[in-house]
């Protein structure tokens, strides 16, 4: 009778690992999210994004060649109130009309072990890009992933609150950004 010896195997079992892996490049924003917390006169608030849109190559096997993007519609914008609302899209804070969308441009994904990760990237706000370092983790569910996390910009950086809105006693300089982005294996 026949005995494959280990080395045998190693093709078949190399082909059974790459049919497992996926390469998720699909972004579906009606299962993604992306909201931030900031401090008002010392109140935790809270807004987010209805509309972003993205682009990414992600292999869990291969997270060095990932490449991601992200497109946020500063316009789309909901703190819970219009007349917040109507004020953030002034040219004192995102000034949508010269400056509609937020982006995000990944330079490079490394692994961290345990579905974690680190994914460095350009942040474009305003027409100010500042290099950021955003720890993400990675859940696979079969053609389905969905990517959690979260980070902190400083808005002064990217002058968002101008004139008197400069200073931060009223509104603190740090801006937690949370996001859920979710992806699909074709």
């Amino acid at each position: 009778m026949y005995q494959p010896t280990p080395w045998a195997l190693l093709p078949a079992l190399l082909l059974a690992t790459a049919a497992q892996a996926a390469e998720y490049q699909q972004f579906n924003p009606a299962k993604s999210q992306v909201r931030f917390d900031y401090q008002q006169m010392g109140v935790a608030m809270q807004g987010s994004f209805k509309k972003f849109s993205g682009q990414l190559r992600f292999d869990p096997a291969a997270p060095a060649a990932a490449k991601a993007s992200l497109e946020v519609e500063l316009g789309s914008v909901d703190t819970g109130s219009s007349e917040g609302d109507d004020e953030l899209a002034t040219k004192t804070w995102f000034n949508t009309s010269a400056f509609p969308k937020a982006r995000f441009e990944s330079s490079s994904v490394k692994a961290l072990g345990g579905a974690r990760y680190e994914v460095a990237g350009k942040l474009t706000i305003k027409g100010v890009s500042r290099d950021v370092v955003v720890p993400a983790t990675f859940t696979n569910q079969g053609k389905n992933g969905q990517f959690d996390g979260q980070f902190t910009i400083k808005r002064g950086d990217f002058s968002i609150g101008e004139g008197a809105w400069k200073a931060f006693d009223i509104v603190a300089n740090d801006v937690v950004v949370h996001f859920r982005i979710a992806a699909t294996a074709p």
